[in-house]
Order: C-alpha cells, then sequence, then structure tokens
C-alpha cells in the first residue's frame, strides 16, 4: 500500500510533465524549529530550486526561534508539517495527533566538547570534567539521563546551566561544554583562537532522529498523497544541498536569517557531510529520511531505562515509515 501511494504520486507527476500540463499547488505551511540555517537547508533548498513546485506543492517556510510556537501550531491545525525531534514519543503518551513521517538526521548533531588538551578520550572519560555545561532540556529529559544509566562517574553535582556564553567553558581548561556539531564549535574557535575537541553523543550510542518531519494524524489518515510528495520533494531538496550548487537556498536562508554568514553555512554544511549525519546508517542503503521501527524501539527502549519515558507508551501512534525507505534521490550523492 505505501507503495502504491509513492507510485500513483509520481505517475501523476510525469504525467504532468510529459503532458506540459502545471500540476495544481497544494498550499503548505511547514514551521522549523529555530532560526533559517544549514541544518534548515534541504527544506530551503527544494524551496529555491522548484523541487516542491514540480512535485505540486506551494510550501511556505515559517521559520522558529525564540517564542515562535510551531510545534503547537501544529497541534493546533494551523501549519500542516513542523520540524521535530523524537517529541512524538511525548505526542502519543499524551493522546496529542502530532506524528513524525521522515527523519532527516540518522544522528542528532548534539555534541560535548572539551579542550583539546584536556585528555579526554570518549564520551565515558568526561565523568573527569570539572563541570558540564548544558541546558535545562538536555539536563532533565535529554542525553543527561541517558548517560547517567550507561556510564559510570556521572553526577548531577557537574552540571552548570548553559546561558549561550562561552565564557565559563573557554575560561575552564577540564570544563565541558554542550554544543551543535554545526555550530558551537565553529564559534569557539573563532573567540578563543583554538579549536575544542568534538564528541559527537550520537557516535557512542545515544541516538535520536533529528531534524524529522512531523504531521498530525488525520493528514496521514487523509491526505496521503501530499504527505509523501512533501517528504519525497523535501528528500531531493537535502540531496541537492549537500551534493549540488546550494547558492539559492543559501540566499533565502539569508534572506530569514540575516545574522547567518557564508563561512558559518559552508562550516555547518561540511560538518553534516563529514560525520553522516544525514547520510548514514539507514538512509546509506534507502534515502536520506529513512526510518525503521528497531531505530524507535531502540531508543524508546533507552529512555525507559535512564527513566525518562515510562514502558507502555503506543509508538504505532508516535510515527509511521509508510513514507520513507524508498530510495529516493540517492541518485543525486556525489563525491
Amino acid at each position: 500500500m505505501r507503495h502504491a501511494v509513492n507510485l500513483a504520486a509520481a505517475a501523476t507527476i510525469l504525467a504532468s510533465a510529459l503532458s506540459g500540463t502545471a500540476l495544481a499547488q497544494d498550499k503548505v505551511t511547514f514551521g522549523t524549529n529555530w532560526l533559517a540555517q544549514a541544518e534548515h537547508g534541504g527544506f530551503y533548498q527544494a524551496l529555491a530550486d522548484g523541487t516542491y513546485a514540480k512535485y505540486g506543492l506551494d510550501v511556505t517556510i515559517r521559520q522558529g526561534g525564540p517564542q515562535v510556537p510551531n510545534g503547537q501550531l501544529l497541534t493546533a491545525g494551523q501549519i500542516d508539517f513542523y520540524m521535530g525531534g523524537m517529541s512524538t514519543i511525548d505526542a502519543a503518551r499524551q493522546g496529542m495527533p502530532n506524528v513524525t513521517v521522515a527523519a532527516m538526521f540518522q544522528k542528532s548533531p548534539q555534541i560535548l566538547m572539551s579542550h583539546p588538551d584536556a585528555g579526554f578520550t570518549d564520551l565515558a572519560s568526561l565523568a573527569g570534567a570539572s563541570k558540564i555545561i548544558m541546558g535545562k532540556d538536555s539536563f532533565f529529559a535529554g542525553y543527561w539521563p541517558w548517560m547517567r544509566s550507561n556510564f559510570k562517574g556521572f553526577s548531577d553535582d557537574m552540571y552548570e546551566p548553559y546561558t549561550f556564553n562561552p565564557a565559563p567553558f573557554i575560561a575552564d581548561d577540564k570544563s565541558v561544554q554542550q554544543g551543535y556539531l554545526t555550530a558551537e564549535p565553529f564559534e569557539i574557535e573563532k573567540q578563543a583562537g583554538w579549536a575544542p575537541q568534538v564528541f559527537l553523543i550520537a557516535d557512542f550510542g545515544y541516538q535520536p532522529y533529528s531534524t524529522t518531519i512531523e504531521t498530525r494524524q488525520d493528514m496521514v489518515a487523509d491526505k496521503p498523497d501530499l504527505v509523501q510528495r512533501f517528504v519525497d520533494a523535501s528528500t531531493i531538496g537535502w540531496y541537492n544541498y549537500l551534493y549540488g550548487d546550494n547558492t539559492a537556498a543559501n540566499d533565502l536562508i539569508k534572506k530569514d536569517n540575516p545574522e547567518m554568514t557564508d563561512e558559518q553555512l559552508a562550516y555547518a554544511t561540511a560538518k553534516m557531510k563529514e560525520y553522516g549525519i544525514l547520510v548514514s546508517g539507514d538512509a546509506e542503503a534507502h534515502g536520506i529520511g529513512c526510518m525503521t521501527d528497531a531505530h524507535w524501539k531502540d531508543f524508546y527502549d533507552g529512555m525507559i531505562k535512564a527513566g525518562v519515558y515510562e514502558a507502555g507508551i503506543d509508538l504505532s501512534k508516535a510515527y509511521t515509515t509508510q513514507f520513507v525507505c524508498k530510495d529516493v534521490g540517492k541518485d543525486l550523492v556525489k563525491n
């Protein structure tokens, strides 16, 4: 059935192209989770290069940021898609309609970083840090509970709140700070003159999907063709952003977020490729956006062990794999 939906959408697009007629454009609003950046690049690419239009979609990207409740707007039916994480597990627990339909990032870009000469060798060794500077979300319900349940030596008294000011980390050569692979190391090197040592938490076993596409259960049930077209076009957008000419997409990103620089965009894109943020694991075999039941279950089970989730949540309400893992866009990969 899932392949039938995809083939039907492809046939409609092909017939339109051959006949020279334009597809009716379905208006779609996609809300991101933060200010425009390279980590959103594939969506901007699909808008900039006309991929969404080719798939019969008139897409508006609603930029996220402080005080922009795009996740709540999705729940309320005021936008059609949202860039989320695996928070739909919480949605399933609370009986909310949000459901994940694709995972563009196989690995979360979340990192911990240390001074380059601090002597830390892996994630477990960070238990020897003087303090770990992190946000409250990570401390209470993210990787910190997972780290405490999987490695010895981590205690809550190591925690220091992250205020988005790197000065405390720079000043203490035995401290550790949270960050994003694509952002904080770049900024630290600019300010301090040295590159921090980076530990991508996903590479040590903490593997939530990230930069997902969420919609609502009613969209999956009533408009599966539209959902499929948005997922496929976004997937192609990501391949083209990573491996093609992304100038036009970056221009749109900078238009939405004037503080973004070409240097930062290039750095972030290179790191996403170097660390396999999008193209690794199941996505390497079956295409960007791929999700599996086993991956969802492994993450959920790990977070039950960490005390973040309780057992008994119906994961089938949190996600569906019917729109992904179909090899869409794989031919666009370039070395």
